[in-house]
């Protein structure tokens, strides 16, 4: 059973900074409360208040509620309205599929005069013949009713013959009041009745024999072997699926009774449910082997890459973590040989392709997108691979053993003959012109000297009309 506690306002009320004293609006639907308890002296100032899809049998402690306008109770277990005229500012009342049955309890809201809708869509007293009209007959204030406005017209036609439908509505429910009666004795014999079916409780045992037959049925668990035991959990397993299916498949009164019943077998299946997994605990996920080899893990299922900078000589994992997480749910491991992002409590693992610098390893977040980047530098340089040049084999030249020993201990060097040189020297072809000349004057050039030319001399005459060569 779960009750309203001021640490479950408190979490209920994180739009208005966990304070509950100035507390305007609060929901505790699917809360599988059974009470309504200490709202009415805590939150004094609450304007509406949802409380749906419970277990509540009835309404109560709100009537200190003044400024409550809006009450919603659908999905419950209530079966008369009462206990709302000091809810003098109640102004939309909402009580879909419950089982108020007594439709009469209706006249308990004419004290609410700010009263102007009311849904009671999915209750038995739905069914009754002239529903709608002893209830707009009974609450003037009423502008609509299960979604429908009320018009004038209607309004007066309700007035007419109202004791004849009240006399009709009293009729039907004594007859409800007797068939609902009738279903609480046969759900309290139900009841009674699983108490005493349990396991065991059917067979006949005798006092004197029962320690016998412990010891033979401990002797027979011992000689059992693994196949019998997993045919028994098998046949278990089939028998319990043959009971779920029973149990929703067999027809019973849509009831309060009904209702609970379903929510506790429920309730009974998620702790059986939970036993089993705290019997078998999940196993640890390796990381790294007894050997020391480090695992990938992706436990957060996170997209992810990994680049390698080749101009900074780092590696870069951009890791996609959630846009709105917060960051101090985030925590960063970088080792040697491997990165270990923790987001969440699940563990991101990636073995990197280079030993890296932890100690130099930076991680930043992105404003924009929430992405996750680890940049870390290498911990050596890469080496970068050359082409190399094919030469053509050497020729080797048998020799005497001393010319090898001396071109073993001589480095051998190449010497280039003078008079092999094939450039032409064109530096002093054309002689330097005096800085003194000016740009008209010319100069003559002195023959060269016949000496050690003479081959180069004879026959030369010097003709004055042909200048001379500048």
């Amino acid at each position: 059973m779960v009750y309203i506690t001021e640490e479950l306002l408190r979490r209920r009320a994180e739009h208005n900074e966990c304070e509950i004293f100035s507390l305007e609006e609060v929901s505790l639907h699917q809360q599988d409360l059974e009470r309504i308890e200490h709202i009415d002296r805590w939150c004094r100032e609450l304007k509406i208040l949802y409380l749906q899809n419970n277990l509540i049998p009835r309404i109560e402690n709100v009537g200190r509620l003044k400024k409550l306008e809006y009450l919603n109770l659908a999905l419950n277990n209530i079966e008369v309205i009462e206990n709302l005229e000091g809810c003098e500012s109640l102004q939309k009342l909402d009580l879909t599929v419950n089982f108020v049955g007594r439709l009469s309890s209706v006249e308990s809201l004419r004290l609410n005069t700010e009263l102007t809708e009311l849904f009671l869509v999915g209750n038995p007293c739905t069914e009754f013949e002239g529903y709608r009209q002893y209830v707009v007959a009974s609450l003037p204030q009423l502008k609509w009713l299960d979604g429908s406005e009320i018009s004038r017209s209607e309004r007066i036609r309700a007035s007419q013959g109202l004791e004849e439908v009240r006399r009709r509505v009293r009729e039907q429910e004594e007859e409800y009041l007797r068939r609902r009666a009738r279903e609480k004795e046969e759900a309290a014999g139900e009841e009674k009745g699983s108490e005493g079916r349990k396991p065991g409780s059917d067979w006949y045992t005798d006092t004197n024999t029962a320690p016998l037959e412990e010891e033979n049925k401990e002797n027979q668990e011992v000689e059992e072997n693994q196949e019998v035991k997993e045919d028994t959990v098998a046949s278990s397993d089939l028998e319990d699926e043959r009971r779920e299916r029973e149990f929703w498949n067999t027809p019973c009164s849509f009831s309060p009774e009904s209702r609970l019943e379903a929510h506790r077998h429920l309730e009974e299946k998620k702790r059986a449910k939970e036993k089993e997994k705290e019997k078998k605990p999940k196993a640890p996920r390796t990381l790294i082997t007894a050997d020391g080899r480090v695992m990938n893990a992706n436990e957060p299922r996170l997209d992810f890459s990994l680049t390698e900078d080749e101009e900074n000589n780092t590696i870069v994992l951009d890791l996609a973590v959630y846009r709105h997480m917060d960051t101090s749910l985030i925590d960063v491991d970088v080792q040697p040989t491997y990165a270990r992002v923790s987001v969440k409590g699940k563990i991101f693992q990636m073995v990197l392709p280079a030993e890296v610098k932890p100690d130099s390893s930076t991680a930043q977040r992105s404003q924009t997108t929430g992405h996750l980047v680890l940049t870390m530098p290498r911990a050596e340089g890469e080496i970068k691979v050359t082409k190399t040049v094919q030469r053509p084999p050497r020729v080797r030249r048998t020799s005497s053993s001393e010319d090898s020993k001396r071109r073993n201990t001589v480095p051998e060097r190449l010497e280039v003959d003078p008079s092999k040189r094939t450039t032409i020297d064109l530096a002093n072809i054309v002689p330097h012109r005096s800085t003194k000349e000016g740009p008209l004057e010319t100069s003559r050039v002195a023959p060269p000297s016949t000496a050690g030319h003479s081959s180069f001399s004879e026959g030369f005459v010097d003709d004055p009309d042909v200048p001379p060569l500048i």
